[in-house]
């Protein structure tokens, strides 16, 4: 009678399992309200949605778009889309689901192009995926767990290695106007500087251009230990967004592995635009040039994921690279501020050296907050003896163009004029030639010794 019963205990319970399977999922659904620009607000899901919650969106033409809620507003909830809006219109269903904010990285991944969800776009075939979900969106390790930045590293650039020197974990900006040089630059770093792996963002760039950068600027030799990730200028701007969270997410997957990444961001300026789209889509008061609070708070986010890795356990760094597109040439515009301020030093380019030469790195307004630690003594005497140098003659540089300074007169002018094309000649560097196996101090000291 007891085994009778214990049978019958667990046929009820099957029973009971099998009735549970087959009742329907839960699904909230919604209506298009309004669509307003890149905005659209829908009822019925406000109260179970939550900012950063996704949806799909069913158009009349049968084409369904995905959706991220950005926001929230009395019972209505503000979406914005992951493509584009053309078949939506008012009274459009909106199913509330799941927003993959995970992806599945591989360390095979070296050698492919990727877009913002992690799908390959290089036509090479299905993208191997890894067994460990990671998260895209994380945040910056702590403050008091994370190591100091590490030896120096060289980026093949005579420029940066000598007067600007690089350290395992630092973070450096390349601050430009367009077509000054940012993605030469970025692409010579990328073929040059000694890390395990590379991972380049390229974030709003035009599409012509990435294949352009991938073939023509990488080649085979950079491509080979890199992963790039694209989302072009004409993708909304959450996919924008996406993309650069992506690239930092990429880059952690590589530090935990114990890895030494170079992480290259083209470029930050069109991150912190497709927020300032965001953010004034849902309301938020435009400050700084139109740029509204969050942009700000997502740059500081964004920037601070890099650096260098945990200071215990098998960890790695993140050394990384961000470009800044200045507004009109004006390096002191919000972006740029921000970006300067958060990061442990910046390159400036300027569009007059670059009409003689390249790299356009204007060395005297360029810094690297982990010099001089990482030089010795005599190495740091021949940088500053440079720098004086070519400081002078900056300073007399209208005076001596006109012809009005005298010769004799003063003779650290006379020397800087003496040393002028040795550092000219040794500051620029062809973009197929690498660096590394020079030895830069000894060439500089050669130049103030002229």
């Amino acid at each position: 009678m007891t085994l009778g019963t214990e049978s019958l205990k667990h046929k009820d319970i099957r029973d009971f399992c099998k009735v549970v399977d087959s009742i329907p999922d839960f699904t909230v659904k919604g209506k298009i309200y309004a669509i307003k620009g890149s905005l659209i607000e829908v009822t019925g899901i406000a109260k179970f949605g939550s900012v950063g919650s996704g949806c799909k969106v069913y158009g009349r033409n049968g084409n369904v778009v995905s959706a991220e809620i950005v926001g929230l507003r009395d019972e209505i909830a503000l979406l914005m889309p992951f493509g584009n809006v053309d078949g939506l219109g008012c009274g459009c269903e909106v199913q509330l689901t799941s927003l993959e904010d995970i992806f599945f990285p591989d360390t095979c991944w070296k050698g492919r192009v990727i877009d913002a969800f992690a799908q390959p776009i290089d036509g090479k075939g299905p993208l191997p995926h890894g067994d460990t979900p990671r998260p895209i969106k994380s945040l910056p390790i702590s403050a008091y767990q994370r190591k100091r930045t590490g030896k120096r590293i060289n980026t093949g650039v005579r420029a940066i290695d000598a007067f600007t020197t690089c350290c395992v974990g630092q973070r450096m900006g390349i601050f430009a106007g367009s077509g000054v040089g940012k993605s030469m630059l970025i692409a010579m770093c990328t073929k040059y500087t000694e890390a395990d792996v590379k991972v380049i963002g390229l974030i709003g760039e035009r599409g012509r251009e990435v294949q352009e950068f991938i073939q023509d600027y990488l080649g085979e030799e950079g491509i080979a230990n890199a992963v790039v990730i694209v989302a072009t200028s004409d993708e909304p701007a959450l996919v924008r967004k996406r993309a650069a969270y992506l690239t930092l997410a990429v880059s952690e997957y590589y530090r935990d592995q114990g890895m030494h990444v170079l992480c290259m961001m083209d470029n930050v300026t069109r991150f912190a635009m497709a927020q300032r789209e965001v953010g004034l889509a849902v309301g938020e008061m435009p400050a700084s040039k139109g740029y509204t609070p969050s942009v700000f708070l997502e740059l500081s986010k964004l920037l601070e994921r890099a650096g260098p890795g945990l200071d215990h356990g098998n960890s790695g760094d993140v050394t990384a690279l961000f470009s800044v597109l200045v507004d009109g040439d004006d390096h002191n515009e919000p972006i740029a501020d921000a970006v300067r301020g958060t990061i442990d030093g910046h390159l400036v380019l300027r569009r007059s050296i670059a009409q003689r030469r390249y790299p356009a790195i204007d060395v005297l307004d360029s810094i690297s907050r982990t010099m001089p630690m990482c030089h010795s003594q005599a190495e740091t005497k021949i940088i500053t003896k440079a720098r004086q140098l070519l400081s002078r003659y900056e300073d007399m540089a209208d005076m001596i163009r006109l012809g009005l300074y005298r010769a004799g007169s003063d003779p650290e002018v006379d020397a800087a004029i003496k040393a002028r094309p040795a550092l000219e000649s040794f500051l620029q560097q062809d973009a197929g030639y690498n660096a590394n196996g020079e030895d830069i101090y000894s060439l500089l000291n050669a130049c103030i010794k002229i």
